[in-house]
């Protein structure tokens, strides 16, 4: 093999006795760390999550390595999926937009946003609404029924007022579904010092934020499982939002930390 391929033999044996360059021994310990931030995350992490975990832990490397090792592994992030653009339509009549796409606000319990989806079960649809706020990204109240009742509405309001007791007047910015624009919406918010907020008819893009929390739900945890029931569905939702999306996962808005985690580091501030 050797006369065949022109390599000296003395060169052969020294590659056998240590076949790995050190680089590469390096990377094979890289890639246990990389592994483990790639499975705690329920393997959804991309490179630079997994990065930020690895500096966390005090490992010294770069992001475009761990990038080619996580490629080299297959360890591939959760991606989405593109969705339709919709043009604007009539301005919001029932609430103004006092949103208008700014998105990054200064204190916490200022500015929430809500909106509903719908899960796939056995059983039939859940629908899931969720109360986020702009601030941190915390999701501060959620609510599942299998309907789109405004009840549905109101009780993630009702959990976001009594974990968060603001002390001022908050927008709660919304598009324009019908729970929305009820009689009880308006009355609710009246009574509860909340300042009703609506994207423009057809347009997502004012509510963006609610809709960016549904995409990682549905494609970091929903769609890679099937739900024989609703109460199964609610009981991994739950676990998503309160065990991995508040406390754990890391959110580039807010310097790829926990959304917890922020509030932590800027409380008092």
């Amino acid at each position: 093999m050797c006369r065949v391929l022109k390599v000296h033999r003395s060169g052969y044996y020294a590659w056998k006795q240590n076949p790995l360059s050190r680089r590469a021994v390096e990377d094979a310990h890289l890639l246990v760390e990389i592994k483990r931030s790639f499975d705690d995350s329920d393997r959804i992490y991309g490179s630079p999550r997994v990065h930020c975990d690895l500096r966390e832990a005090g490992v010294v490397c770069g992001l475009n390595r761990v990038a080619r090792i996580m490629r080299c592994a297959q360890l591939k992030s959760v991606r989405g999926y593109r969705k339709p653009r919709f043009k604007a339509g009539k301005p919001a009549i029932v609430a103004p937009n006092r949103l208008q796409q700014q998105f990054s606000v200064a204190q916490a319990d200022t500015t929430w946003v809500t909106d509903i989806t719908y899960v796939r079960t056995y059983e039939g649809w859940l629908y899931v609404a969720v109360v986020i706020d702009l601030y941190s990204r915390t999701v501060v109240g959620w609510s599942m029924k299998p309907n789109m009742m405004t009840d549905i509405v109101l009780d993630a309001l009702m959990m976001a007022k009594w974990r968060r007791r603001p002390k001022q007047p908050v927008i709660i910015h919304s598009d324009q579904g019908s729970q929305f624009g009820s009689d009880d919406f308006a009355r609710w918010c009246k009574d509860n010092q909340l300042v009703p907020s609506m994207s423009r008819r057809g347009n997502c893009y004012d509510n963006a934020v609610a809709e960016s929390f549904f995409s990682s739900l549905k494609k970091e945890r929903i769609q890679r499982k099937i739900y024989r029931t609703r109460d199964e569905a609610k009981s991994d939702i739950f676990d998503y939002i309160e065990s991995f999306y508040n406390c754990k996962r890391r959110h580039s808005h807010i310097g790829q930390v926990s959304p917890m985690t922020f509030e932590k580091l800027h409380r008092g501030s």
